[in-house]
Order: structure tokens, then sequence, then C-alpha cells
């Protein structure tokens, strides 16, 4: 099947969530008139986000259901629809919708002398309409900081989950990608840069969403492990 556009949405645990959003996105991208597919990667779930993707499914061609099988990672399943996508652009997006799928117009247009556009909080432009806790704000920002040390990356914000790219431009930056953990996003950004591909990095509108998984103190030390990772495999 021959698509204009590939979202690819990794879930975990998202029984709630997720008619929601799927039914936000079928009808932004219907509106549109162009041809679409969205991929949902179930990353192991244990609640019914499985099967409540395979039901929605029957009503929703444009709809095809991965399943991991077990928890594998955010970025795992991030690089798994992306490998699966058929689309000359691939929008990744969280499952919450925290960026707005109507922000994707902006990155459609940042393509433009690029291969890819990043979504970002923290730029002056962007829209924060509701925000995280103080501490979470902070956490962020000291994230940003040591991705900035150890990889010299110059972006603001690379962990909003709301990215577009170029598919063939990035075909070989999700081949060579490895870490399955919450810092996917700083290596696919860090082996562009080394590939020589544009990525423009974009203000949007954005609002938390309840329910992050992230638990600061474990999760910091093994984002900064796999920090370490992206400077020892790729250099």
């Amino acid at each position: 099947m021959n698509s204009d556009l590939s979202v690819v949405i990794p879930a975990y645990n998202e029984q709630d969530r997720l008619p929601t959003t799927l039914s936000r996105l079928r009808r932004y991208l219907d509106g549109r008139q162009i041809s679409y597919e969205i991929i949902v990667v179930d990353d192991g779930s244990q609640d019914r986000t499985l099967a409540i993707a395979k039901q929605l499914r029957s009503e929703f061609p444009q709809l095809h259901v991965l399943s991991n099988g077990q928890n594998r990672g955010k970025g795992f399943s991030v690089r798994r629809g992306f490998l699966q996508a058929c689309g000359p652009l691939v929008l990744f997006t969280d499952s919450d919708l925290s960026a707005p799928v109507e922000e994707l117009a902006k990155l459609e247009r940042a393509l433009e002398g690029n291969d890819g556009a990043i979504a970002s909080r923290a730029l002056p432009e962007s829209e924060i309409f509701k925000h995280q806790s103080f501490f979470r704000e902070l956490s962020g920002k000291c994230f940003n900081l040591m991705v900035r040390a150890l990889t010299g990356l110059r972006f603001h914000d690379t962990q909003c989950g709301f990215k577009l790219f170029r598919r063939i431009a990035f075909l070989p930056v999700f081949e060579s990608q490895s870490i399955d953990g919450f810092a996917f996003d700083v290596e696919i950004l860090y082996l562009a840069r080394k590939m020589g591909l544009r990525v423009a990095e974009i203000p949007v509108r954005w609002g938390h969403a309840e329910g992050s998984r992230l638990q600061f103190f474990p999760d910091a030390v093994r984002m900064l492990l796999e920090l370490l990772k992206v400077r020892w495999r790729h250099g």
C-alpha cells in the first residue's frame, strides 16, 4: 500500500488513551485527504492495548498493529515501526498526543531544505498550554545539558515525542540505531549529524499529559548510561 505519510505510535499500557488518539489522528488525516498509514507498535503491554488496537483495525483499514511480544523499550518500538513504514514521510508521535497532531503542518513546512524536523518545547516561541511539574521541567533541562556536553548536539529539546523524517534519508539512521530506551532520540539525532543530514528544531504547542512512566532517579541513571553508549558506539 502506497502512502503519503506513515505515523508510528509506540504503545505500552495505553488501553485508555489509544482509541481517542487514533480517532483524533484519523479525523485530522482524513480531513487532509491524503493517503496514510498508522502503525501502532505494542511494546508488551500488560493491559488490553494490543486487543483494543486489533479490534480497531477491523474498522480502520489504514491501521497496522505490530506486537513486540514483550517489553523491549520505546527506542526498539519506534525503530521497528519506522523500518516497517512505507510512506516517504514518517511521523513519530507519542500516544498521548501531547503535541497536537495539527502541529504536523509546522514540521512539514520545516522539511523544505531539511531531512527531518523535531518538535521542541524549549524554544522561546514554543507554547506550553499545560506545564509539567517544576521538578520534571528542571530534570529535562539538566538532561539537555548532559546531551550537549556528551554529544555536542545543540538542540534545545531532543526528547519531545513528535518528530518527522524523510524515510529514505533516515533509513540508514534507523538501521544503525541500537538504543532501546528513552535516550534513543539522542542517538537518532547524533547519527543524523554524523551522516550529514539536516534537522530543524521547530517550536510547537504542547501540553503535559498525565500518566508518564518515567521514574526520575533510576531512569536518569539509565539515560546517562545510554548517552555514554551513544558516544562509545558511534564515536
